[in-house]
């Protein structure tokens, strides 16, 4: 309406086929308005893709859904390569971070596409990301790895939190190259 276009969920994919990509990463803004979190608009964009670029590998960005196991499903059914979803930061600066989600929810989806992979598709891969830097403790760190492993996520991302701008969440250290090495080496002795 007012003149706008409607999004075409094809778009994604003549870009993904014009710029020749091997593998498209697909996320959004969380859409809330909509009653399955905009869950159809990433299946279609798979399915797109898939048809515009047969061969192309696609992991999907997606938001929790607010917990809409038919949204999450849809999406699943695609057959993304990757399914990822982030908790963003670790359960104690959740509200702070992430005052409109769910800790546990998250994990409930990441343990919910686990179980797909496990009984329908062993080929995808799941995964989830933090920001560190917001004031959580090594410790903590370690303890949401362990709760990924047990929602068996497969791949994990810890990346630098720095603030876009002033009006953000401030930053509270830099992490230094030895605690993300540690990460690591955690992480693959988890199986990551």
């Amino acid at each position: 309406s007012g003149g706008m276009k409607q999004y075409q969920t094809s778009s994604v994919a003549e870009a993904v086929a014009a710029l020749k990509l091997r593998f498209a990463v697909v996320t959004s803004v969380n859409r809330d308005d909509l009653p399955d979190g905009g869950a159809a608009h990433f299946a279609q964009t798979i399915q797109w893709i898939r048809t515009l670029n047969p061969g192309c590998g696609v992991e999907v960005l997606i938001p929790d859904f607010r917990g809409n196991d038919p949204a999450l499903t849809s999406v699943l059914a695609a057959r993304p390569e990757v399914l990822n979803h982030n908790v963003a930061t670790v359960p104690h600066l959740y509200r702070r971070v992430r005052p409109d989600a769910e800790y546990a929810q998250s994990m409930a989806l990441l343990s919910r596409a686990a179980a797909f992979r496990d009984t329908h598709c062993p080929a995808l891969r799941t995964k989830s990301g933090i920001m560190v830097g917001l004031g959580e403790t090594p410790e903590q760190v370690l303890e949401l790895m362990g709760d990924w492993r047990k929602a068996s996520v497969d791949i994990a991302t810890l990346g630098q939190y720095l603030p876009p701008t002033s009006t953000h969440l401030p930053l509270q250290r830099y992490v230094e190259p030895a605690e993300f090495e540690m990460y690591r080496r955690k992480g693959l002795e988890l199986g990551f």
